[in-house]
């Protein structure tokens, strides 16, 4: 669109330009040559008031020296021979100066009594009929070189085309900038509803542009919040109708513990309390997790600093941590980066990670939590020294229980993951260099795909504890070391 509206404007442009610099140029070529042969009119009347008092070869040569033209050698004289001389003889004709047009030219002009330009060599002659004392006509004859009769023409023409051209670019300049004025809200539009379309609902357009792109803008952007304002609706909902379930388990609770003792009693407590607990993280996921919006962020408020995130949520969990003698480094948080994500998903994400270290490691484990910005991503690191993972691939299943794991629900690490999959990352886990489980989490910046050859993260962690990385990962089976939730 852009190029066809310069291109448009290039040949309307081109188009008028030609048609007023061609017949301009040709007006001026014309103007030129009247103004040589207006001048060689006047220089031709200057030989009259002499032809008229008398026709002496010498005096007329005198006179016809004495003007500027015929210094010049561009003056001449035909004087027709009289019928006969004072003495009874034939007169001669006289030819005073440099004469250029042919003989013929000359006695045609004498017999039609008025002027005419004739072609000579290297220019013009201008022949002027005047009237002598005897009744008979002279011919003035001025050489009038090409030069002059086009003088200033290549200079105005030269002129003509340099702002034929200035006008040829500034059109085209002015089209490119309404091209991109127009184009460019156009694009981002259509890049928007392709974002929208994947599933950054925090993708908004600013609403600039046009006056129909502005409209179109402000539709897409209610379109946008109602889709963000329905999922909520939805989320909301599947928490209220989860919160319903409370009131029948308080009284299947209250019922089993009447049970008294016995296998059967103690598996029923067992189920009702792994059935509450289901039903807690439902309504904890419904209610913390919101639309994924990452992407174009526009509005107040997108994206938040991980590193201020980190820090708030490490300060919650370093109590517990106090408690339970764990040693707790943190790395890397002391800096500002801004990240795509709402600030309610990274927390729900980071307490996520660090409720699994302490529900499945030993009590005194220590861990670390490390940032690392790499220009396009940032690199959030949760390393312990516990027991490890025995099947990594099993916890990263999305939504999957790992079996054996006491209060697992698969979901912690699904919430993780969704966070950084909606910016372009991805999260994984590893041996950490401590001897435990190392979750890498790898938040884009831009909505690039993570660097798969990103190495040495671990080696600067087992330095800050002081412990060697070891060569043989240890795990260790039984129900705690199962998986994460």
């Amino acid at each position: 669109m852009r190029w066809a509206l310069v291109k448009v404007c290039l040949a309307v442009t081109a188009m008028v330009v030609i048609a007023f610099a061609v017949p301009l140029g040709l007006v001026i070529r014309e103007m030129a040559s009247d103004r040589a042969f207006s001048d060689a009119e006047r220089q031709a009347a200057m030989i009259a008031p002499a032809l008229s008092i008398t026709t002496d070869r010498e005096e007329l040569t005198r006179a016809v020296l004495s003007t500027e033209p015929g210094d010049r050698g561009r003056l001449a004289v035909h004087v027709p021979a009289p019928e006969k001389a004072a003495d009874g003889t034939d007169g001669e004709a006289l030819d005073i100066g440099t004469r250029r047009a042919s003989p013929k030219d000359v006695a045609t002009v004498r017999k039609a009594g008025r002027a005419s330009i004739t072609e000579v060599t290297d220019g013009f002659a201008l022949l002027q009929p005047t009237a002598l004392s005897t009744g008979d006509i002279a011919v003035v004859e001025v050489f009038v070189p090409e030069g002059e009769v086009s003088n200033g023409v290549a200079t105005a023409w030269l002129i003509l085309a340099g702002v034929g051209v200035a006008l040829i670019v500034g059109s085209v300049a002015v089209a490119d900038r309404l091209g991109v004025r127009m184009v460019q809200p156009a694009q981002r539009l259509a890049g928007a509803a392709h974002d929208l379309g994947e599933g950054r609902l925090g993708t908004r357009v600013p609403e600039e542009g046009p006056t129909e792109l502005r409209s179109a803008a402000v539709a897409f952007n209610s379109m946008a919040d109602q889709v963000v304002q329905l999922l909520a609706n939805e989320r909301e909902l599947a928490a209220d109708l989860s919160h319903r379930l409370r009131t029948p388990l308080t009284v299947l609770r209250l019922n089993a513990a009447s049970l008294g003792e016995g296998p059967a009693a103690d598996q029923t407590r067992a189920a009702v309390e792994q059935l509450e607990h289901e039903v807690d993280t439902i309504i904890r996921t419904a209610r913390e997790q919101r639309p994924q919006t990452q992407g174009i962020q526009t509005g107040a408020g997108a994206g938040c600093d991980v590193s201020e995130v980190i820090r708030e949520r490490m300060g919650f969990w370093s109590a517990l941590a106090e408690d339970e003698g764990r040693e707790v480094r943190l790395a890397g948080v002391d800096r500002t980066v801004r990240i795509p994500v709402a600030r309610p998903e990274l927390a729900a994400a980071l307490d996520a990670l660090l409720g699994n270290v302490f529900r499945h490691t030993p009590e005194s484990t220590a861990f670390a939590v490390d940032v690392h910005h790499s220009g396009d991503a940032v690199i959030v690191l949760v390393s312990d020294a516990g027991p490890g993972i025995t099947d990594p691939e099993a916890a990263l299943a999305r939504g999957t229980t790992n079996p054996g794991t006491v209060g697992s629900t698969g979901l912690g690490l699904d919430i993780v993951r969704r966070v950084a999959e909606s910016t372009g990352g991805d999260l994984r886990i590893g041996r950490s260099v401590l001897g435990g489980t190392e979750v890498r989490i790898w938040i884009g910046l831009h909505g690039t795909s993570p660097d798969r050859g990103r190495r040495g993260h671990g080696r600067r962690v087992a330095r800050r504890f002081g412990r060697p990385r070891r060569k043989e990962p240890r795990t260790t089976a039984g129900p705690a070391t199962s998986g994460p939730s």
